[in-house]
Parts: C-alpha cells; sequence; structure tokens
C-alpha cells in the first residue's frame, strides 16, 4: 500500500469515528459535464429565485477555479436517517409537515464541526497539507461530486443516493491539497423505477434526473419570496417547510443506514398544530426554533406557509387562524391568510 493509499484508509477510520457513513474521494476535475449542465439549468431558469446559482456559476462548475490548490476531494456523507414514517403528517391536515432534515439541529453547523475534525486529522497527518471545508452554503455542487466519489448516484429525484446508505443523508466536502487515490464513480442503479418521479405532489420533475425547482415544494417554502403562485399552493398540502415525499418512496432506503447523531431527530416526534404556529409572532418564532434551520426563512415566510397549510386543510375549525393570518401586518402573510379563509367551509 503506498502512502496516499495508508493516508486515505486511516482517514476514512477516522472519518467513520466522527460519524460520517460514507467516504469517497474524486479529483477536482472528475465532473467535467458540470458547467454545462449547471449553465443549462440557470438558462431555463430553473432555479427561480435563487439567483446564487447564476452568480457563482464558475466557482460551482469547477472545484479549481473555487480553489486551485485543491488536488483532491473528499466527500463524506452523515445519515439523518428518520425513525417514523415521514409522510404519516400528510394524512393529518390539522397539523404541519416539516421536512426530516428540520426536525432537530441545524445539520450545518453540526456536519462542519465533524468535518474540521476529520480535517484537523489530516493535517495533523500531513503538516504540509492545507484544507478547505464545505457544507451547503458554499459554491460546491456536493451531489455530483459525491456520486464521482462513489458515495453512490443522484437519482432520478436528483438527491444522492447509495447501495448502503440510501438517500438520508448530509454531504460535506473537504478540499486538500493532498493527492489520495480516487474512487471508482458511483453507477445509476434507479431502473425502471419511477416512485419518486410520481409522489411529487407539484410535478417538479420534467423528465427523469432533471428538476425543476421553481415547481418544487422545498424550494416554494424555503426559497422562494412573496406569495407562492396560487396553481401551486394546494400541492403544498400542509407542508410549510420543505418536502420528503421523493426521497421517503424510494426503495433503496430499505438499506439506508441508521441516523447516529440524535440531535438530529425530532424531541417531539407529534406534528405540531397550525392553529399554535399560526399564533407565533417573531421572537416567540425565533425562541421556538433557536438553533434550527427554520428560522433562517424568518417568521413571514413561515407564516406565509402555515396559512396555505391552513387553506389546504378543509377544517372549518381552523377559520380563526385564518382570519388571525389575513389580518397580518406583512402583506404577503395577509394574503395567504385571505387565501385560506376563502378555502375553508363556512366562507
Amino acid at each position: 500500500m503506498d502512502d496516499g493509499a495508508e493516508l486515505k484508509a486511516r482517514l476514512a477510520a477516522e472519518a467513520e469515528a466522527a460519524g460520517f457513513v460514507a467516504m469517497g474521494v474524486c479529483g477536482p476535475d472528475a465532473v467535467p459535464q458540470l458547467p454545462g449542465r449547471l449553465a443549462q439549468f440557470v438558462e431555463m431558469g430553473r432555479h427561480g429565485q435563487m439567483g446564487w446559482m447564476a452568480e457563482r456559476m464558475g466557482w460551482r462548475g469547477d472545484p479549481q477555479a473555487l480553489w486551485p490548490e485543491v488536488r483532491s476531494i473528499v466527500v463524506l456523507a452523515e445519515s439523518y436517517t428518520p425513525r417514523h414514517d415521514p409522510l404519516a403528517v400528510l394524512e393529518r391536515p390539522d397539523r404541519a409537515g416539516i421536512s426530516v432534515y428540520a426536525h432537530g439541529k441545524d445539520y450545518h453547523d453540526l456536519v462542519k464541526k465533524r468535518l474540521k475534525r476529520v480535517g484537523r486529522w489530516l493535517i495533523a497527518q500531513a503538516p504540509e497539507t492545507e484544507i478547505k471545508v464545505f457544507v451547503d452554503t458554499a459554491p460546491v455542487m456536493e451531489k455530483p461530486l459525491a456520486a464521482a466519489a462513489g458515495l453512490g448516484w443522484q437519482g432520478k429525484h436528483t438527491n444522492l443516493l447509495g447501495r448502503g446508505i440510501g438517500n438520508w443523508v448530509f454531504l460535506g466536502a473537504i478540499f486538500t491539497t493532498a493527492v489520495l487515490p480516487a474512487d471508482a464513480p458511483g453507477r445509476e442503479s434507479c431502473g425502471s423505477c419511477r416512485r419518486c418521479l410520481d409522489a411529487c405532489p407539484t410535478d417538479a420533475f420534467p423528465a427523469p434526473f432533471q428538476l425543476d425547482a421553481r415547481r418544487c415544494v422545498s424550494y416554494l417554502t424555503i426559497e422562494h419570496k412573496g406569495p407562492v403562485d396560487p396553481a401551486l399552493r394546494p400541492g403544498l398540502g400542509n407542508r410549510i417547510y420543505g418536502c420528503d415525499d421523493c426521497l421517503a418512496v424510494c426503495p433503496w432506503n430499505k438499506f439506508a443506514a441508521e441516523a447516529r447523531e440524535l440531535r438530529y431527530l425530532a424531541a417531539d416526534p407529534d406534528p405540531p398544530e397550525l392553529a399554535e404556529l399560526a399564533m407565533l409572532d417573531d421572537a416567540a418564532f425565533r425562541a421556538r426554533f433557536s438553533g434550527s434551520p427554520i428560522k433562517r426563512i424568518g417568521v413571514a415566510r413561515f407564516l406565509r406557509n402555515v396559512a396555505y397549510a391552513i387553506g389546504n386543510s378543509g377544517l372549518a375549525a381552523l377559520r380563526p387562524a385564518a382570519a388571525h393570518l389575513a389580518g397580518h401586518g406583512d402583506p404577503v402573510v395577509a394574503e395567504a391568510g385571505s387565501w385560506a379563509l376563502a378555502r375553508l367551509p363556512g366562507a
């Protein structure tokens, strides 16, 4: 075993000890088609209001443009596989559907701490090595890099999934000047299955392996500012932050790795009541979701989403909550509340 291979094997052991369920390595030039794919996605407008995707296409499409010194990219996966049925809440229209990844503590902080731990270990073994760590917020396309590093493949829902890890994973990357042996890329194994495509409540997949973010519930409830297209609102159902439908129906999840970090799991597995959430003011919202990724969308967008869920509930008992939101000082929230009020029995 040469020095690079031995270092990589020891690095993988350190990553597992830190809590990651999979690790792979690829070169910075492992996905030469990235710039073209990204440019086409943006040219078609499928990024919606996510202007940062267009502004940083050069960095996002080419890891060496982001950091010219990078020689190897270490991609790591951490599991957040739920212990409950994430789709069960959809049968409870008085409750709020929140994406599994947002039930606990913010993954950005937890994953980055683990990445830094692994990175520090690498530097200790090879003091001349430099590193940079990235978790989601940087212009790094983790999913195609993870596929290139052998962690799995991007499924028809465009998310990463792997034979031994399923698709409930967070991804992080360590860019390093160390030269490590690359892994063989993952092989696509979706076959004829299209469960994820058929499960999407807003038809956000124009074709297998393609996503139009402008129709995606996760995008609409988290990234989209202002009113949501009324034609898309019924498809949101009671989902107020993100959507797990395409992930939850994937057959490969029968092999999903168990979540090792308990802080990702909900402290209270019972979904919150929409009527209760509708009454939150800014201070109460911040207090309730302190340390959660939900806090980053702000109280107004959150209440807008709650109003849409109330309007989709069909429950007359939620009319007072809808009326409360219809009187909100934010015009987008007020419009959403009025829309909900008009849809509920007794209008």
